[in-house]
């Protein structure tokens, strides 16, 4: 059970921070906030009573005070951010306690431990705005959805912001391959498969392959091709409260993984070559991601058979046109360098990228 007393948590900045701040002589309380705690990645500072000096009550992102403790820090100065944590759910003095030392919750174990242990990890990580999320799915096979994907997690990277480059389709060969980083030290999806409730943003930035300054979620050579469909929204929401760009590469079947990363992105690009057939092919594909995602556009790569062009592809689909992905003769050398596609931020790719996040960023609000 939790409640709220009176106002919000306090704003963080972005971010490592220190842990919260516990409260307590009960040595049962103790350890099981010590647990939570650790479930959330936080290092706390244990006290009996209010801390000496003023750093450490007011300095704490969170404190969370035993209901044992209440009268001892009755006469604290008033924050923001107090948690009074009891186990009594019939006690009606706790709300009582929690009003006079200022508290913005009340908290009964063990029904609000996953509230607390999300609560714990917010103000440990800082919170701040959340990644802006973009999925790439080919209307057929073959449109150079994988290429576009990686193109735009490079491009984001260059322009400094936390990307993270995630690869959703388990049959595609590896996003690892297409950066040159299939041997690069770091955890791939089977690692995170039995994931539940939350997981550190951080810890699991920290757990990747970093390549040309970004980081990549790939898959293994390993023989498993799906992970539970709650443990892919466990790790795709710690990416996205890292902030900066988060980029998905999709595989055009929808299953209950994929509908997951669906219901977490800002919006998605349809890949679709400018002919009939990837038409009729993309249509089927749009019907089946648009049931999850609200903003889908697409993205028309050349050359096109008679008749067509970018703003009729997008006409047939109707879908808004995000652009027209340009054709580079010398990409697939490039790629067989190890070279990732927009590496070098020049030609017409690394420009159509550019001002994708330009705009995209300013519709967000974040440019």
């Amino acid at each position: 059970m939790t409640g709220a007393v009176t106002h919000h948590p306090p704003p963080t900045a972005g971010g490592r921070r220190s842990g919260p701040l516990i409260v307590t002589e009960d040595a049962g309380l103790l350890d099981d906030l010590l647990r939570l705690c650790a479930a959330a990645g936080a290092t706390p500072e244990v006290h009996h009573g209010v801390p000496e000096g003023r750093g450490g009550w007011e300095a704490a992102p969170l404190v969370l005070v035993g209901d044992d403790a209440a009268r001892r820090v009755r006469g604290a100065a008033r924050r923001r951010g107090v948690v009074l944590v009891g186990r009594d759910q019939d006690d009606p003095g706790v709300w009582r306690r929690a009003v006079e030392i200022g508290a913005d919750h009340v908290l009964m174990l063990p029904d609000g431990e996953q509230w607390l242990v999300d609560r714990i990890a917010d103000v440990t990580e800082g919170t701040g705005r959340p990644a802006l999320t973009v999925g790439v799915i080919g209307g057929r096979g073959g449109s150079g959805a994988s290429t576009l994907a990686c193109a735009l997690a490079v491009t984001s990277a260059r322009q400094g912001l936390r990307t993270l480059l995630v690869d959703a389709d388990p049959l595609g060969g590896g996003l690892d391959v297409l950066l040159g980083g299939e041997t690069a030290e770091g955890l791939r999806w089977p690692a995170f498969a039995a994931s539940r409730g939350r997981v550190g943003g951080g810890a699991l930035e920290e757990s990747l392959p970093e390549l040309h300054s970004l980081r990549l979620l790939s898959w293994d050579r390993g023989d498993r091709v799906a992970v539970p469909p709650q443990a892919v929204r466990a790790v795709l929401a710690a990416a996205r409260r890292r902030g900066g760009a988060v980029v998905v590469d999709l595989p055009r079947r929808v299953d209950d993984g994929v509908a997951e990363v669906l219901a977490q992105l800002d919006l998605g690009l349809l890949v679709v070559p400018g002919e009939l057939r990837a038409v009729a092919a993309a249509g089927r594909v749009a019907s089946a991601v648009g049931m999850v995602l609200r903003d889908l556009r697409v993205a028309v790569r050349g050359p096109y058979a008679p008749g067509l062009d970018d703003r009729e592809v997008a006409r047939l689909l109707g879908l808004p046109l995000a652009g027209e992905v340009p054709v580079e003769a010398a990409l697939p050398r490039a790629n067989g360098n190890g070279q990732p596609p927009a590496a070098t931020g020049r030609g017409p790719l690394a420009r159509f990228c550019r001002e994708f996040w330009e705009r995209a960023l300013l519709e967000a609000g974040t440019a």
